[in-house]
């Protein structure tokens, strides 16, 4: 298997607003996602609520254990350039798309693979996951568009008294428009454009959307 390298889908270095890096290592990313099946194009609605003509399925990445791990590796890497010698006691993710990007962040740093689930609409930590006051805590995701999911895990990781450090993804759709206050990182930016549902030039045109996220 070639070496997974991170970068834009022009194979561009980023570091935008200061804050948000991509590292030129892997300008073979978005070539190895369309080889997955994982590049979709049509008309879908994110998991945000806004519509676009294409849409990034990870899970046909993630699910080759072997690439996952590689790929979690990369992201654990690309975090820990900005971390400055700290090491996270948790990855925490949302369910269901970032359970296995916490897993395998988790595993590089030597940390706790945590994720949250919706309980009466809100975000939380279930299943007996625990958070320790003053815990260091980087919080991961498959792929950010608005943030809205991340928001919602930081929510979660603050309201246990644990320390939020960084917020990384595997990729990033956000345009930069997103910011969490802490240092992001990401291993491959996609510019997509997105409308909310009134000004969908692809619902004007007659289509449906297809919905593919996984909020509930």
């Amino acid at each position: 298997m070639a070496c997974l390298v991170l970068g834009d889908e022009h194979g561009r270095q980023r570091n935008h607003r200061g804050s948000i890096g991509y590292s030129l290592a892997m300008p073979d990313l978005l070539a190895l996602f369309r080889e997955r099946g994982a590049v979709l194009d049509g008309h879908f609605l994110l998991s945000s609520g806004l519509h676009s003509p294409r849409y990034v399925q990870c899970a046909r990445v993630l699910m080759d254990p072997e690439l996952a791990t590689r790929l979690g590796a990369e992201l654990a890497r690309a975090l820990d350039s900005v971390l400055e010698g700290q090491k996270p006691d948790a990855v925490v993710a949302p369910a269901l798309g970032g359970v296995l990007v916490a897993h395998e962040v988790a595993r590089a740093f030597g940390g706790r693979g945590l994720f949250t689930e919706r309980q009466d609409g809100v975000m939380t930590l279930r299943r007996g996951f625990v958070l320790e006051p003053e815990e260091k805590v980087v919080v991961v995701e498959d792929a950010i568009t608005t943030g809205k999911s991340t928001s919602e895990v930081i929510d979660a990781v603050r309201a246990r008294g644990a320390r939020l450090i960084a917020v990384g993804s595997l990729v990033d759709r956000s345009a930069g428009d997103v910011e969490f206050g802490v240092p992001r990182r990401s291993l491959l930016r996609l510019e997509v454009p997105t409308w909310e549902a009134a000004a969908c030039p692809l619902c004007a045109a007659g289509s449906r959307p297809e919905k593919p996220g996984s909020r509930r």
